[in-house]
């Protein structure tokens, strides 16, 4: 589930403390969970940051090293295959790697794209070139 806007929870908090809107009356009219309410006002009253935070989730396994490593290859290696950047990983840093999950992924984060037998990095245009 993705987190509520801070927008929409400054809304929440302003309702209930600046409106004198009631806690349950606020989660009504907004669409959120009672508790949410309550955990946005607390720590508005806190004087704490209602910005959401960032999701709970695994570790990556590859670090800034691997990341840096991973793209140098794509640079040097322009032809080599996912398995072949995995197995590079396993044997530089010990670190074994899912080639459709990590790897793939992690290429399309740095902004490389697949072009026929070599990798492009992909660089976004605002339409003033």
């Amino acid at each position: 589930m993705k987190a509520y806007s801070l927008d929409l929870r400054e809304k929440i908090v302003d309702a209930v403390l600046e409106r004198r809107m009631s806690k349950a009356q606020a989660a009504r009219t907004f669409g959120v969970g009672a508790t949410s309410v309550k955990r946005y006002v607390k720590l508005a009253e806190e004087g704490k940051s209602l910005r959401p935070g960032k999701a709970p989730g695994k570790k990556g396994k590859l670090d800034a090293n691997g990341i840096a490593l991973l793209e140098e290859d794509l640079r040097a290696r322009p032809a080599a295959t996912y398995e072949k950047r995995a197995n590079l990983l396993h044997d530089l840093l010990g670190v074994r790697v899912s080639k459709k999950a990590t790897i793939c992924r992690t290429v399309k984060r740095l902004g490389y794209t697949r072009k026929k037998d070599r990798w492009v990095l992909h660089k976004e245009t605002n339409g003033s070139e």
